[in-house]
């Protein structure tokens, strides 16, 4: 049973750490990837779908993107939605295809996304600190019901502690590189 809440707790605090990873992907840096649309729906036919189910990408260039749409009838909404989002940019079509040119980064937009960085990161942390109270209060729960013992209870504690430890420092390491690649000029 302890062995069962801490296999579940570092479970989820891996899916944390890919939220984390997903969020810091979609961090725009100067070079262009598609993860920086993961977040952007298009209103097609009446409902909102994510614009990576609509199109494709393309990076000839580091800071060129093509957005490629399978329908075609999905230009203008996919062009208004890319207008629309936060990344700043603004997007060129030419009747088949949509271009992205990112312009150069400013010192004070990669402040900016450096702070939401750390905003993600802390995010994460309490995701997994979240986690590890549940787990706590689970084991608690084993010790004072008898289904452990004190010793267990304590041991399977430490256990616990260490993969917290050990999640919260992947997470440091993701922002690290993250806030080192938005910095790179």
């Amino acid at each position: 049973m302890i062995d069962d809440t801490l296999l579940e707790a570092e479970d989820k605090m891996d899916k944390a750490i890919e939220v984390a990873k997903n969020g810091f992907a979609s961090i725009r840096t100067g070079r262009a990837n598609s993860a920086m649309f993961s977040r952007i729906t298009v209103e097609y036919y009446g409902a909102q779908t994510p614009l990576q189910q609509l199109a494709s990408f393309n990076t000839p260039e580091a800071r060129t993107i093509l957005v490629v749409p399978f329908d075609k009838t999905a230009l203008p909404a996919i062009e208004r939605a890319l207008r629309d989002s936060d990344l700043g940019v603004n997007p060129s079509n030419d009747g088949n295809v949509i271009r992205i040119v990112l312009p150069v980064l400013t010192a004070e937009r990669r402040k900016e996304y450096v702070k939401l960085a750390k905003t993600q990161a802390e995010d994460a942390r309490v995701s997994v600190r979240a986690v590890r109270r549940k787990a706590k209060d689970t084991l608690d729960k084993l010790v004072k019901d008898g289904d452990a013992g004190e010793d267990e209870g304590v041991r399977a504690e430490k256990e616990l502690e260490a993969i917290t430890k050990r999640h919260v420092d992947v997470v440091d390491q993701l922002l690290a590189s993250k806030e080192a690649e938005l910095l790179e000029v």
